[in-house]
């Protein structure tokens, strides 16, 4: 089935969205993106936008560190992206890929000066990292500081640095790559947030630990909360401490929630999926499908009934 993409401020067969080879962003990484899931729930013969307007508020953020000056509200790119997955009449999960970028066909090293556009497109897409469990390795590649590449912003030019480590660890026999900070403290993988499990409470690394500010991130630590009653501690993560965690597990609007079952030839644990996890797993497999009432405004049915 083909798909269709909003570009140049129309819909348009995704097959006919093209780019001039000139084009800033493709020469510089002056683009900012977005990844959001749409769910399918067969059941309601319905694709559910999971957290559409946190994604786009982020969005909105990014563009402002890198001098984007976005045309659209996000109320409008709310609209757009609902019109957009509606007409491509897709019944399974798929991936929307929202793009703000420096569109001039003009080289040279800057980001003042230079005209800006919007572009989306959707195509069908499994799980992203598609193992029940991975087996991991820490990476030699570090994130950078906030004063180096801002990695609260999803800038596409800081994506290489996720693109070297994921290489390096699928190329070492592993499924994903952990990252450490300039100082050597946990970060996150190589497109996803990480928690780990110890003491019966859930820790992740802080903002300050160079990290995405994740969006389904967010969604864990509230649902362990409010539905298993388990805190979540934010703090430095010592790279000793992936080795004495009784559950380890990824998460990202790609990644949904996946379990991780071994760290550099050390099990996690007895090196199955964790209890926790497992939980985890079932109550946010559940909410982004729009089938637990209770979070039905973090999902935007895109089929009219």
């Amino acid at each position: 089935m083909p798909s269709y993409a909003y570009f140049h401020k129309q819909f348009v067969p995704l097959s006919e969205a093209k780019i001039g080879i000139a084009t800033n962003a493709l020469h510089y990484g002056t683009a900012i993106f977005e990844g959001i899931r749409g769910n399918w729930n067969s059941e309601q013969k319905q694709i559910y936008l999971f957290r559409l307007r946190e994604h786009y508020e982020r969005l909105h953020n990014g563009c402002h560190i890198l001098m984007i000056d976005l045309p659209y509200t996000i109320d409008e790119l709310y609209k757009i992206t609902v019109e957009l997955v509606e007409m491509c009449s897709f019944q399974e999960d798929v991936y929307v890929r929202p793009l703000a970028y420096k569109s001039a066909e003009r080289l040279g090293v800057r980001l003042h000066d230079i005209e800006d556009d919007f572009l989306a497109f959707v195509i069908p897409w499994g799980p992203y990292l598609d193992v029940d469990k991975a087996r991991c390795t820490v990476s030699s590649w570090q994130r950078p500081d906030d004063n180096v590449i801002p990695p609260r912003a999803k800038i596409t030019g800081l994506y290489a640095n996720n693109a070297l480590a994921k290489s390096e660890a699928i190329l070492n026999g592993f499924d994903e790559a952990i990252m450490l900070t300039p100082d050597g403290h946990i970060s996150e993988g190589s497109g996803e947030n990480i928690f780990l499990v110890m003491d019966g409470k859930l820790v992740t690394p802080a903002s300050y630990n160079n990290i995405l500010i994740g969006i389904t991130r967010h969604t864990v630590i509230k649902l362990a909360k409010k539905e298993l009653g388990i805190e979540t501690i934010e703090r430095q993560i010592d790279r000793s401490e992936l080795f004495l965690a009784e559950e380890c597990f990824f998460t990202g609007t790609a990644a949904h929630i996946t379990p991780i079952a071994e760290i550099d030839h050390r099990k996690v644990g007895n090196g199955e999926v964790g209890e926790i996890t497992k939980r985890l797993q079932q109550l946010y497999s559940e909410v982004i499908r729009g089938n637990n009432p209770k979070y039905l405004d973090w999902c935007t049915p895109v089929y009219k009934r």
